[in-house]
């Protein structure tokens, strides 16, 4: 769909009532097909609407669709016919003197005319399809993948006939009234309702693509809060480092510093590690990470007052904060895979290396008896 929304709708026209050719699908009703295009051009001139053309060949559409696009324009509210036809290459429409309608030409530097074709389609605010055959077809399928509104005007068969089949299973903004009028036959009154019909998808995109760009918004928005959440909690568990007092027997503010910092590094951890994530909500990742840190924490801990059970009478906080704030960041970064090994029945302890100077927390060696000496 285009980025900007535009005053005036720019719409596509695409396609072919030729009875001198085949088509596959075949055409249906011909006769009333030129008159027709000319009631489109009409209605469209009226909902003030820009044209987009390619060709203004009496064998493609366009030419009928400008006719009548010009029978409505009046200086009140004038058309805008943008044409895009191959390089070197020229249109005319032979409008009346008089016509209330700007045709401007805009080329495309490419030299093959399906480049300027499909990437025009692009750019437009809709399409309408009358009869045609494979490019047809195919202007409608792009226009199926990329959300554009569609008008195949099924009435009289052709590439769009099968564009309205491929649009019921798609659907994008239509609904099963646009559906059913899109495939009807056609009726003197079924230009406008068919012009509303495409004008309603529009807004329907529109609103779609607003809805998108609030869920976008408020998504960054969390998001962001989450980090900022992460670096203050980092920063407070760094912080408890430089505040931590020093060794002496276990006191309720000791504890709770031992405690707090690495759940703060915990929930850290958590929340950059969701920030890598799609999900929106980072809250629940915060508890989880609290959780898996809690756990690891006090795991570590109750294996060095197994170890050491006078560990609390000469506590060291800083020295242990040193452990246990990496610890929770790591449990905190990786949840799901604490929370995989407590399932699993492992319990989580400290690595290899003794966060304690001097081997206070490690368990007494097996004594070694001296090999015999040699005779």
């Amino acid at each position: 769909m285009p980025t900007t929304q535009r005053t005036r709708p720019l719409i596509a026209v695409v396609g072919s009532v030729d009875t001198g050719r085949e088509f596959t699908p075949p055409l249906r009703a011909a006769d009333r097909a030129r008159d027709a295009c000319r009631a489109l051009g009409r209605e469209l001139a009226r909902a003030h609407c820009d044209l987009a053309v390619f060709s203004s060949k009496p064998k493609y559409v366009e030419a009928d669709v400008v006719a009548g696009y010009a029978d409505a324009s009046h200086a009140g509210s004038p058309g805008r016919v943008a044409a895009y036809p191959p390089r070197h290459k020229d249109v005319d429409f032979a409008l009346p003197e008089g016509a209330h309608v700007t045709v401007e030409t805009l080329r495309d530097t490419s030299g093959e005319w399906e480049v300027s074709y499909y990437r025009t389609l692009l750019d437009c605010d809709g399409v309408l399809l009358v009869g045609g055959g494979q490019s047809t077809r195919v202007a409608g399928i792009i226009a199926l993948s990329q959300r554009i509104p569609l008008l195949p005007v099924a009435a009289f068969g052709g590439g769009a006939g099968q564009v309205w089949v491929n649009l019921d299973k798609v659907r994008n903004d239509t609904d099963d009234a646009d559906i059913a009028l899109l495939g009807d036959n056609w009726s003197p009154d079924a230009a406008p309702r068919l012009v509303e019909c495409l004008l309603r998808q529009r807004e329907r995109a529109r609103r779609a693509a607003a809805d998108l760009e609030r869920v976008e918004r408020s998504r960054a928005r969390r998001a962001g809060t989450g980090l900022a959440v992460a670096a203050v909690c980092l920063l407070a568990a760094v912080a408890a480092l430089v505040t931590a007092g020093g060794p002496g027997p276990a006191t309720a503010r000791g504890l709770a510093v031992l405690l707090a910092a690495p759940l703060l590094a915990a929930v850290s951890g958590a929340l950059i590690r969701h920030s890598f994530e799609t999900a929106a909500g980072w809250s629940r990742a915060a508890v989880r990470g609290l959780g898996a840190g809690l756990v690891s924490v006090l795991l570590y801990v109750a294996s060095q007052l197994l170890t050491v059970p006078a560990l609390l009478d000469d506590l060291d906080v800083r020295r242990l904060l040193f452990f246990t704030v990496p610890l929770g960041f790591s449990a905190g970064f990786t949840f799901d895979l604490v929370f995989e090994r407590l399932r699993a029945g492992a319990v989580a302890g400290p690595p290899g290396v003794d966060p304690l100077a001097g081997g206070a927390s490690a368990a007494p060696a097996d004594p070694v008896t001296p090999p015999a000496p040699s005779r």
